[in-house]
């Protein structure tokens, strides 16, 4: 008899939200996971409830969602911050993978007040960064494998048509500047 171990969760991926207006790209930087938005029901989005004014006016569509995401030991969860572009705040969060098609999300304000909402994958996982790796010391990039547009797979009812969407291909979001200055 041969038992097979059990291979950790990856969050890596891309994950539909809750109410399904994103879809939230989630890749290994430097060690730490981050998440960006990679696809958007509405297109032109804009972070306007950024408290940093300078910022309102950047898009949506490739913006940071979940920040510097650390691995906790022995167990397959992460904890860092995830910023809620609905009221422009930035929340302590923690992720972890339920089975290999689903990813919850909690956020707390003051550590107590908390909430949170599972995500569902649509794609991934995504292969380590040729950027982190390079930021290891290692030689010349390459570009990863999986990156490429996102593209809507939601289905409607017959006779309806799908509103407007936005895609974008934010290829290796280690490299997407609010990032890169931040996980190197």
């Amino acid at each position: 008899m041969s038992v097979t171990p059990a291979l950790a969760a990856d969050p890596s991926g891309d994950w539909k939200v809750a109410d399904g207006v994103a879809n939230i790209r989630v890749a290994e930087c430097s060690g730490n996971m981050w998440g960006v938005v990679a696809w958007e029901q509405e297109p032109g989005g804009l972070d306007d409830h950024n408290p940093d004014v300078s910022k309102r006016s950047r898009p949506t569509l490739g913006m940071p969602i979940l920040i510097n995401m650390k691995k906790k030991a022995g167990v397959d969860q992460w904890e860092g911050e995830v910023y809620n572009a609905k009221d422009g705040k930035t929340y302590s969060s923690t992720i972890k993978p339920i089975g290999s098609d689903k990813l919850e999300i909690q956020g707390c304000v003051l550590g107590f007040l908390c909430g949170g909402e599972t995500w569902t994958r649509v794609a991934g996982p995504i292969p380590p960064s040729p950027a982190a790796s390079v930021a290891k010391g290692a030689k010349a990039p390459v570009a990863p494998k999986t990156t490429g547009a996102m593209t809507a797979t939601t289905k409607m009812p017959a006779g309806q048509k799908q509103t407007a969407t936005t895609t974008a291909d934010v290829g290796d979001i280690c490299l997407l500047a609010d990032i890169a200055r931040l996980a190197h």
